[in-house]
Parts: C-alpha cells; sequence; structure tokens
C-alpha cells in the first residue's frame, strides 16, 4: 500500500477544459469517493490516476513513484468499471485469472489468488460459470475479484454499482464496506449518488465544475459544507436557503432576518462579508416547535412519511418554502398550521460567491 499524491492536475481536451489544478493526498488505506454531478471530472479524474487518460499537468505519484508518465499495467492499481467488462466467452474462473496469465504469473499463484479473492466473495460455487448465466450483483462480484486478484497498491471503482436495483446496490455497498476492512487497502470510488458517498468514504471529495469544493470526512462535509453548492448537493433533501433581508450583531453572534422571521444563530458575525447573505438550515434542524413557540410560522403543504421521520413542507409566511422535520409518527396533516424553531448551531450563512460561515 501506498499514499497517493495529485499536485496541480489539470486535463483539457482542445479547448475545453475539463480538469483545473486538482491536488490533494489520499493516505494509504483509505476509503475516498469522489462525489459530484454529471460532467463534474469525477471519472476523468480516476481514469487520469489509472492511466486511461492522458495528464496535460501537473503531476501523480503513488507511493514514491511518478506514475503520471507510466503506462497503466505499471502503476500498481487496478480499476473495476460500471459495466464490468467481462470476457462472454470466459468462466469466471478464467475472467479473473486472465490479466495474472498475461504477464507471466505462475500457474500455482494464480489458483490461489483466485480460489482467496472468490472465497472472500462468497463465488466459489461460480468459478466455472461464464457471465451469461450470472446475476447483475455476481457480475459485479467478479469484477472486483478480477482486481483482488492483482493485489494492487489501489483500488479504483468507477460508478461500480449503477448498473445495480435498489435492493442488490445497498447489499452491495455493505460489501464493498466489509471488502475493504478485511483488504485495508486503498480504494478510491466514484459516485453521483451521496448516500454512497456517506456510507462508504473516510473522507469524500466534493467536486464540480471542473474543480474540488471540499475534501472531508462525510459527517465534516454535511455538518460544515465549505460552499453553497457542497450544502445543496449533499443532504437529502437539500438543505433550505433563505435570503437575509436583515442582518443584526447580537453579542457577537448574528441575528438574520429571513423567511419573514427573525432568527438567532450561532454564527460569529466577525468576519461575515458586507452584502447579500442567503440563510442556510437543513431541515434535521428545522423541527417542529412544541406548543407553536418557535420561530418561523407557515402552513403545511405536503407530508411526506418515511417510518423513522416525517417531512414537512411548509409554506412560510412571507411565501417562501421550506423542509422540515418531525418525529415519525407525527399526527400534522396537510394544511395544518404549524410552527417550527431552527437548531442555532445547525444554521449557516454564504455570501454572494457561495462561501460558507458556519456556528463557532
Amino acid at each position: 500500500m501506498a499514499d497517493i499524491v495529485l499536485s496541480e492536475v489539470s486535463k483539457s481536451y482542445g479547448n475545453v477544459s475539463v480538469l483545473e489544478s486538482v491536488s490533494m493526498h489520499i493516505k494509504s488505506g483509505e476509503f475516498i469517493v469522489f462525489l459530484g454531478p454529471s460532467g463534474c471530472g469525477k471519472s476523468t479524474l480516476l481514469r487520469m490516476i489509472a492511466g486511461l487518460e492522458e495528464v496535460n499537468a501537473g503531476q501523480i505519484h503513488i507511493g514514491d513513484t511518478r506514475v503520471d508518465q507510466l503506462p497503466p499495467g505499471q502503476r500498481g492499481v487496478a480499476m473495476v468499471f460500471q459495466n464490468y467488462a467481462l470476457y462472454p466467452h470466459m468462466t469466471v474462473r478464467d475472467n479473473m485469472s486472465f490479466g495474472l496469465q498475461n504477464v507471466g504469473t505462475d500457474k500455482a499463484d494464480i489458483a490461489r489468488r483466485v480460489d482467496d479473492a472468490a472465497r472472500m466473495l462468497e463465488i466459489t460455487a461460480l468459478l466455472d460459470r461464464r457471465p451469461a448465466q450470472l446475476s447483475g450483483g455476481q457480475r459485479q462480484r467478479v469484477a472486483i475479484g478480477r482486481a483482488i486478484v492483482r493485489e494492487p497498491q489501489a483500488f479504483l471503482l468507477d460508478e461500480p454499482l449503477s448498473n445495480l436495483d435498489a435492493g442488490l446496490r445497498v447489499r452491495t455497498r455493505v460489501e464493498l464496506a466489509q471488502l475493504h476492512q478485511r483488504l485495508k487497502t486503498t480504494m478510491i470510488f466514484v459516485t453521483h449518488d451521496q448516500i454512497e458517498a456517506m456510507t462508504l468514504a473516510d473522507r469524500i471529495v466534493v467536486m464540480n465544475n471542473r474543480k474540488i469544493e471540499q475534501i472531508g470526512t462525510p459527517m465534516e462535509v454535511y455538518s460544515r459544507p465549505a460552499s453553497r453548492f457542497v450544502a445543496a448537493f449533499v443532504g437529502s433533501p437539500s438543505m433550505n436557503f433563505l435570503p437575509v433581508t436583515a442582518l443584526a450583531d447580537q453579542n457577537g453572534r448574528a441575528t438574520v432576518t429571513a423567511g419573514g422571521s427573525v432568527m438567532q444563530t450561532n454564527i460569529p458575525t466577525a468576519g461575515l462579508p458586507k452584502g447579500e447573505l442567503t440563510f442556510g438550515v437543513r431541515p434535521d434542524a428545522l423541527r417542529v416547535a412544541p406548543g407553536n413557540d418557535g420561530t418561523f410560522a407557515g402552513t403545511i403543504e405536503l407530508v411526506e412519511r418515511l417510518g423513522d421521520r416525517t417531512l414537512l413542507h411548509v409554506r412560510l409566511s412571507d411565501g417562501s418554502l421550506v423542509v422540515a422535520e418531525d418525529v415519525g409518527k407525527s399526527q400534522l396533516q396537510t394544511g395544518a398550521a404549524v410552527s417550527l424553531v431552527a437548531d442555532g448551531d445547525g444554521t449557516h450563512l454564504f455570501d454572494a460567491q457561495g462561501v460558507a460561515y458556519h456556528a463557532a
């Protein structure tokens, strides 16, 4: 295993810039997730680490070796693709061993590696089948097994769960997490699915518009987003945003007027910029106030009952629409008047450029 370091890496196709001066340090054994919308450059970045895309500027190091000028086979990484890319005429065993045979690995060593990987992935009974005889989840395990037998320094996984149905995606996600715990090998996982990112990652790299917006643990990214984009992209449902119409200083903390109400936050006023600001609060920090003694008053327009919690879509007095959270057994109904209170520690402010300011 080895650290992976990217220094000012850029990529363009002609005059079209895809990535601009991307830098990061991935520690040995980490599970890193590249998260972002389609077209943000996350898959291109993964392919650059793998050697499948040329680096136009910057450097990539794996361990002590600079690899951005090396062919893919010499980088010590193994890639798992979205479409599995299995040879249809080969058995599972042959698919898993084919790469090792090409580089002249000893037959006994190949057999040991294939058997070990198959046992780990619980596909030993499938070794003599062909891909057409496998389910989608089984094919995905074979693709992962083919990567495991190479014993790489890092696994690169490009949206490997996107072709699976919802139930199988959840089970395979759990299996991937368990596999990482057993192997202790660096994994870089690309997805646009925030649930996959939050549940799998040691750290998330949130990408947008050719650059990195934030790198942090799942809860750092969720609780203290670096930008309005991160706040909106991570979390389901998304963070509520309300324009601030007035700002006051109360004992060094910001008091804002938003949504037709005055809200005391725990955000320090020191360092807050002048000009346009947006107030942000996640639904789980905006809850129904007991006894109608809340900050925001409104009318419920939609109730979503999710079992463990209830989401309320509330129209505030100034016409703004927010999503708040209530208990799973909430008795509130559409059309009811409701009072909401926001957790001061769970409030955020964003300036005109989208930069975030949080509670101290």
